[in-house]
């Protein structure tokens, strides 16, 4: 479940993972998505964790937001 803050509206999640290579993976894999769907979110990662923050353009997410957070999620279900 993404989080939705306010000041500025986003939604963020943070994704745990066991080992350092599923990273590696998973980011292969939400490249592809990025160029796909020209949607760019703020992205940090460490050794056991990627976190994502995505800007909204209003208070509302909208269904190409939408869609592109649970794509991300359903990447995250595949690699663990």
């Amino acid at each position: 479940m993404w989080n939705q803050r306010e000041s500025p509206f986003r939604i963020e999640q943070r994704f745990e993972f066991e080992e350092y290579s599923k990273i590696s993976k998973f980011m292969e894999k939400i490249d592809q998505l990025c160029k796909e769907k020209n949607m760019y979110p703020n992205i940090s990662f460490g050794k056991n964790f990627v976190s994502f923050t995505i800007f909204l353009d209003s208070e509302e997410i909208t269904p190409s937001e939408k869609d592109f957070s649970n794509q991300i999620d359903n990447f995250f279900k595949s690699v663990i």
